[in-house]
């Protein structure tokens, strides 16, 4: 498949608002990602193919080579660090915000150590230090809103869309950290030995971002 362009993705929101800039340059999946057991779609061009992975996974892919490109959130690659590729556009789309988010009307110690629960470890780390703030990190991987609500942590570090999820279980955005959206990423071998093709390809996705929204 030396010649063949690797796209990777994760399922859910990412695939579904990336598809439409995909088709834009002819490339449709042959197989739905729901329903398929497939990892690896063929597409409508002969080629390119999608990878499908964990979110927390495609950067991992493009840095070694397994994908020449991929589309992933800036928060997973911030965690990620972005070693071995390229940034290359935005595409504006899966937005949300990372934010430290903990219990109403509970502010967080204002000396001290701050635990704080996240599975953004080095987002966490480095936002807390760039403050001068002493924290403990407890690394979860799912059901954040918890750990406040039961003392293991003084808050929470995690992507917040509309917000509903904290105000259900009685938490609020306390500090915005910064704005996400996903980005296409490509790796740096590849972006070297298939330059044209890439290029072209995110011509074509760049042309469908500048597209007025109906």
């Amino acid at each position: 498949m030396a010649d063949v362009i690797t796209i990777a993705l994760s399922k859910g929101r990412i695939f579904k608002e990336t598809l439409p800039l995909l088709k834009v340059a002819g490339i449709e999946p042959l197989d739905d990602p729901e329903t398929s057991r497939k990892l690896i779609l063929d597409t409508t061009r002969d080629d390119v193919k999608i990878v499908i992975i964990r979110a927390t996974d495609v950067p991992v892919y493009v840095q070694y080579g397994a994908a020449d490109m991929g589309v992933t959130g800036k928060d997973v690659l911030v965690e990620h660090g972005g070693e071995g590729l390229y940034e290359l556009l935005d595409l504006h789309i899966a937005n949300c915000k990372l934010m430290v988010a903990g219990l109403k009307n509970q502010p967080l110690p204002a000396t001290g150590v701050i635990k704080v629960a996240t599975k953004f470890v080095n987002c966490a780390k480095h936002y807390f230090s760039a403050q001068g703030r002493q924290v403990e990190i407890i690394k979860l991987y799912g059901s954040m809103e918890l750990a406040p609500i039961v003392g293991l942590a003084d808050c929470i570090v995690d992507v917040v869309d509309t917000g509903s999820t904290l105000e259900a279980n009685g938490l609020e955005p306390m500090e915005h950290m910064f704005d996400v959206s996903s980005r296409m990423i490509v790796n740096e071998a590849s972006m070297k030995m298939r330059n044209a093709t890439i290029r072209s390809l995110l011509k074509h996705i760049e042309s469908a971002l500048q597209k007025p929204c109906n």
